[in-house]
């Protein structure tokens, strides 16, 4: 018994060890610790832009570090306990191992992040199809299942834009997504959505389809990685009519950015100044070239070309309530024959399958 369990808790071992190469964790701990240092040094404060950024990236570093360093040491008692424990405590070490042996498969989800920002912060973009209040209202739907699925994760969301429809839901809504891997698993949900339902905005009560696009762009931290050239850019201002009380609404706060070379505009009004809703206005542009870099694998962002991002083509899920109840991935075959739970934010086995796929 003792031959068999020190066989797989070495096995168990040598998975844990590969899986922290692979992951590049030892370099990851260095700088954890370099920016643990620099975040002590008083004058970093003096900089609050720099000092929180800086905060920012140190704790999702130690989110993805600590797991690891729990299960290696973890690994590690349970050997010793063996050494010391002899037949007596099998049983208790065999509960143990398979506790330790569940835990890697959940954390070894990690590794099909493979993708440059897989393990960044998101932009979530929803904008409502052709078909009036309907599709509005399917877009508000859209929004509260990626809102509960993200309250869910524990996930930091910032709404930074919000057009409400005239009766119901929302023509568009911005939101910024912050935690570990974010992108990586929201980037499944990238495409057009398709409900099929009874209407409740039509008095005959008849059968509708409505569409609504989600949109998921990284969030370069890095701007060398995304440059823009500043001749490709035009920038317009206008007077926002976003939330913000009256100063807002005489001021031209709101920014419009468009990217010449692809034709790609980003308009951000929520924040107080110019400044700011520019700054966020560039940040979702980095986002938006570097997914259509993506999309066109293009060597860079000078050989995109305008118009070809994922727009209104074939969806990619569908989610059918009438006349039978299902939620069907067009990709990956996946389904769900309980689309209220699917609208109330459990998409992780869509996400799953994705990622597997």
């Amino acid at each position: 018994m003792n031959h068999e369990l020190k066989k797989t808790i070495n096995d168990l071992r040598t998975e844990v060890e590969q899986a922290w190469k692979k992951l590049d964790l030892e370099q990851k701990l260095q700088q954890a610790a370099e920016l643990e240092a620099a975040v002590a040094e008083p004058e970093i404060w003096l900089n609050p832009d720099e000092a929180r950024t800086k905060n920012e990236t140190l704790a999702h570093l130690n989110d993805e570090i600590e797991p690891w360093k729990i299960l290696r040491a973890q690994v590690d008692d349970l050997d010793e306990l063996l050494n010391l424990g002899g037949e007596d405590l099998a049983t208790e070490l065999e509960e143990q191992l398979q506790a330790l042996k569940d835990q890697l498969q959940e954390l070894k989800k990690a590794l099909r992040f493979t993708g440059k920002y897989d393990r960044g912060n998101a932009i979530l973009r929803i904008t409502s199809g052709v078909g009036g209040t309907e599709a509005m209202d399917w877009a508000g739907m859209l929004e509260r299942m990626y809102l509960r699925w993200a309250e869910h994760r524990g996930f930091k969301v910032t709404n930074l834009e919000r057009s409400t429809g005239e009766e119901a839901g929302i023509k568009t809504a911005v939101y910024e997504v912050k935690g570990n891997y974010a992108y990586g698993l929201l980037k499944s949900e990238h495409g057009v959505h398709r409900l099929v339902r009874l209407s409740p905005f039509n008095a005959d009560n008849l059968r509708q389809t409505s569409f609504a696009l989600v949109e998921i762009l990284p969030i370069i931290e890095n701007q060398e990685d995304v440059k823009i050239d500043n001749k490709d850019l035009r920038i317009d201002v206008y007077h926002s009519g976003g939330h913000g009380g009256q100063s807002v609404n005489t001021t031209n706060s709101a920014v419009r950015i468009t990217h010449l070379p692809t034709n790609t505009v980003v308009a951000i009004q929520n924040e107080r100044s110019q400044l700011q809703n520019k700054a966020k206005a560039m940040e979702i542009l980095r986002g938006k070239l570097a997914q259509m870099q993506q999309e066109q694998q293009a060597e860079s962002i000078d050989k995109l070309r305008a118009g070809e991002s994922a727009k209104w083509g074939q969806q990619i899920r569908n989610y059918v309530l009438q006349p039978y109840k299902l939620v069907k991935d067009t990709r990956t075959k996946f389904e769900s024959k309980d689309p209220e739970s699917v609208l109330d934010g459990k998409i992780d086995d869509f996400i799953d399958a994705f990622l597997e796929q």
